[in-house]
């Protein structure tokens, strides 16, 4: 059953709360292996980190070893800087996908919410050139995605908006006839949690998602013609009292989506009208579920308001979704990535900063392995595992 208005308010307060007393009273873990101590810094085997810092935002880069510990290799500025929303306390954008990779064309996309602008990287593998810091189109770009030659990224603040972008070569050619207002209210407080939360598309392109969170509880989704160019207004689907915030592609045209209000993973098929019907349901018991990454038929939630990431293994195209169990974070569990192959699952946590490095076994256990402190990295935001 889903959590209604007052029910909802309770649990995030009490969410909240919660990680305000854990960032008095939680040590910071320890580092993995330093700087100096990097091998084989050239391989592809990277994992990237947002530190969204509000003095200047870097990309941190670490190299993945064979039994997947991460080693800091290099730090990267964006030429941009980060920011906060208000009322956040681990997950500073409130967002899912604010680090972006673009395996086809070798690029990285990172938002700078205080700088309202868009980095573009090349990566070799763990080393990254900026190439290009150019306008969100909006106030404070939370989200960005890319299929084909196509890329969006989500604005948060003046009632959200969303601004297209052809890529030409390594560089965004924005398109000032694709942005799209949300037409969210954009005095609801507070910002962490009524700020839309991602922007993605289907897995065939054809439609762009956004989660708007409880400022509408709704799933916005804009036709894409093959131009790149949006409908000119979204399908909205409503609902009630879930707080859709973060989402992974389910087949052609459905997502994974996690429902904060309820703290629980669903399985959404969108229509080609573009409406948004849930057909599965599978609640974490977990407080504050906002992001979720998938590995093949597995899927893993982070639960910002237990420390912890929850396991569910999903059959029938998504229409059965079986819980895995629990596995403990540092504390302020937000985005996570898998390694490519899905061996490792790498897991941010906002309160202190930290990298949890967790193996993955084949029946979806997750493993503690180790560690990686983000430099400069409490309130970070955004990860990537190659």
């Amino acid at each position: 059953m889903r959590t209604g208005p007052r029910r909802l308010g309770t649990a995030v307060a009490t969410a909240l709360a919660t990680l305000t007393a854990l960032v008095a009273t939680a040590p910071a873990t320890s580092a993995a292996t330093g700087v100096g101590d990097a091998k084989d810094a050239g391989s592809s085997h990277a994992v990237f980190v947002q530190t969204n810092d509000p003095s200047g935002n870097q990309i941190v880069a670490y190299h993945r070893e064979w039994n997947g510990r991460l080693v800091r290799t290099g730090a990267f500025d964006t030429g941009g800087k980060g920011g906060q929303l208000q009322g956040s306390v681990a997950d500073h954008l409130a967002s899912q996908g604010a680090l972006t990779y673009d395996s086809a064309h070798g690029l990285l996309f990172a938002v700078n919410a205080g700088s309202n602008t868009v980095s573009v990287f090349s990566v070799r593998g763990d080393r990254l050139e900026l190439r290009q810091v150019v306008g969100s189109g909006g106030r404070f770009p939370v989200s960005v995605t890319v299929h084909c030659d196509t890329v969006y990224v989500l604005n948060a603040l003046d009632g959200g908006s969303v601004q297209g972008y052809t890529l030409d070569g390594d560089h965004l050619r924005k398109h000032g006839d694709w942005r799209r207002r949300l037409g969210l209210d954009p005095h609801a407080t507070p910002q962490f949690t009524n700020t839309p939360g991602q922007v993605g598309f289907t897995a065939d392109g054809s439609q762009l998602v956004v989660t708007t969170k409880a400022n509408g509880n709704n799933v916005e989704v804009f036709g894409v013609a093959p131009s790149g160019a949006p409908s000119a207004h979204p399908r909205t689907t409503n609902f009630p009292g879930a707080v859709p915030f973060g989402f992974v592609p389910n087949g052609p045209h459905g997502v994974f989506l996690t429902e904060a209000g309820p703290n629980a993973l669903a399985t959404v098929d969108i229509h080609r009208d573009g409406t948004a019907e849930q057909v599965a349901f599978a609640a974490t018991g977990q407080q504050a579920t906002c992001w979720v990454v998938a590995i093949g038929d597995l899927l893993y939630t982070s639960n910002a308001g237990s420390n912890s990431v929850s396991g569910f293994r999903a059959s029938d195209r998504g229409r059965h979704l079986t819980a895995l169990g629990n596995a403990s974070t540092d504390p302020g569990t937000i985005d996570a990535a898998a390694s490519v192959g899905g061996r490792f699952l790498y897991v941010l946590t906002g309160v202190n900063g930290i990298v949890d490095e967790f193996s993955v076994a084949h029946d979806g256990t997750l493993h503690r392995i180790g560690s990686a402190v983000v430099p400069h990295g409490a309130g970070s935001e955004g990860i990537v595992a190659l």
